[in-house]
């Protein structure tokens, strides 16, 4: 869609000219003593051909045309009545008949085919510019088919053989907007093989991949081109799982060069909406936005991400992360594994009572909350606070003494192994059996003495 509106804003601008180069009008073929007609019969009907194309009406041009191949097959003015039938064609919105019928001259010189110098170089231009117009509004245009505009687009960028009549100056301008309308052709045409692909039920995911990631390369400065490659990609990806983890980062890095490059994709669609498309889908993938300013610069340097391009997916992103926890505070992992299972609602109960009670679990390292009672305590509540928890920690670990303290537990980090024997989920609590002599770090300080009581005054 995108291609086929500046393809029809373009006809519009280069029709706009009015030069005689570009009007489909004909005009007599020239006088040649090699070229007559047949008879005074193929005068009068080439005549009425022409008032139908001066008048636009293009239905009743292909009527008389036909007529006229009928009647007089072998022509000395064929290729002037194939000329026609490529205007009346086009004129009748029937784009593929004109390609078609452009591939006839297409595969001739096209100067030595229109050979005379006054009216030769228009009629050249006007084949091309036919041929070069027609197959952008085919539908689904065929290979051949886009090989004949193909070829016509590129003679049409390089021809610079100015038609009699046309002033130097009204030349410049024409040729200036007929080579827009060859680059435009040419774009449409790489194009066209991908959206094709990517049409198909179902679609030819890796046709498509091919088919814009050339035209990326070829075209490094439309930015819709980059977003649909990253539509081929994701089209890879979701039609085979296997080939998702190289093909979706690819497509991300697509999608993220569309929106730096121009998010309006060439002014055919919002930019907040690629910009937030491209966005989310690189958080969503990687599971956070860290290393997305980095992608933005990198996409600039390179139109296809380079070999070995990756991303970093959000499971491995977590896990690479999870490693690095553990590595670094391994009890406070272990112990965090185990209160994430007992904190299952559905299945803590069942995993403390089969596999934790009375199970010798590792070491664990905590911080000592409070001992209970406060002096020659029998019990010691325990927390197992975050690195960067802020806040009082709040006790999850009760550890039931062997024997009481002989003074005051005081706060501050403590290491232990004991028995898990008892718990309950809410409020959660792990209750621990444990010995004296198995708890590293622990700090005490002597009771305060008991205040004496004073003995009641006796009664007199």
């Amino acid at each position: 869609m995108h291609n086929r509106i500046k393809t029809i804003r373009m006809i519009a601008a280069v029709a706009a000219l009015g030069a005689v180069v570009l009007t489909g009008t004909a005009q007599q073929p020239a006088a040649q003593t090699e070229k007559k007609y047949k008879d005074q019969g193929e005068y009068d009907i080439y005549n009425e051909v022409t008032k139908d194309v001066v008048a636009n009406n293009f239905t009743k041009a292909i009527t008389d045309l036909d007529a006229w191949k009928q009647k007089y097959p072998e022509s000395d003015y064929k290729d002037d009545r194939t000329l026609l039938y490529i205007s009346a064609y086009n004129g009748a919105k029937q784009f593929a008949k004109a390609v078609d019928t452009a591939s006839e001259l297409m595969n001739r010189n096209l100067d030595t085919v229109f050979s005379d110098p006054k009216t030769g170089p228009g009629n050249v231009v006007k084949v091309l510019f036919n041929a070069t117009v027609a197959v952008q509004q085919v539908p689904n245009p065929t290979a051949e088919q886009l090989a004949v505009g193909e070829k016509a687009a590129r003679q049409l960028l390089d021809y610079n053989k100015k038609p009699e009549g046309v002033s130097d100056a009204d030349w410049a301008t024409a040729r200036t907007q007929l080579q827009a309308a060859a680059k435009q052709a040419l774009l449409f045409i790489a194009v066209a093989p991908g959206n094709a692909a990517l049409a198909k039920n179902p679609a030819d995911c890796p046709t498509a991949e091919t088919a814009f990631a050339k035209a990326v390369q070829d075209y490094p400065d439309q930015s819709f081109l980059s977003y649909n490659l990253g539509r081929a990609y994701n089209c890879d990806a979701r039609a085979n799982p296997p080939k998702a983890p190289e093909v979706a980062p690819k497509a991300i890095y697509e999608f993220v060069r569309a929106a730096v490059l121009d998010p309006s994709l060439g002014k055919t669609t919002d930019a907040k909406k690629i910009t937030d498309y491209a966005n989310s889908a690189y958080t969503t993938y990687h599971g956070g936005e860290d290393g997305l300013a980095e992608l933005k610069e990198k996409v600039k340097g390179s139109p296809l991400p380079p070999d070995g391009f990756t991303i970093e997916t959000a499971a491995a992103v977590a896990s690479r992360k999870e490693n690095e926890f553990k590595e670094k505070f391994p009890q406070l992992a272990l112990w965090l594994g185990i209160k994430a299972q007992l904190a299952d609602a559905a299945n803590g109960s069942q995993y403390f009572e089969g596999q934790l009670k009375n199970a010798a679990v590792p070491p664990l390292k905590g911080t000592l909350v409070e001992g209970k009672p406060a002096c020659r305590s029998k019990e010691l509540l325990v927390a197992v606070p975050l690195p960067d928890q802020q806040g009082a920690p709040q006790a999850e670990i009760t550890l039931k003494l062997d024997a009481p303290l002989t003074g005051k537990a005081e706060p501050g980090e403590i290491q232990w192994e004991g028995v898990p024997a008892a718990f309950t989920q809410s409020p959660f609590m792990l209750t621990m059996e444990t010995e004296k002599a198995k708890i590293q770090g622990l700090k005490t300080s002597p009771c305060a003495a008991a205040p004496v009581k004073k003995a009641a005054p006796k009664k007199k």
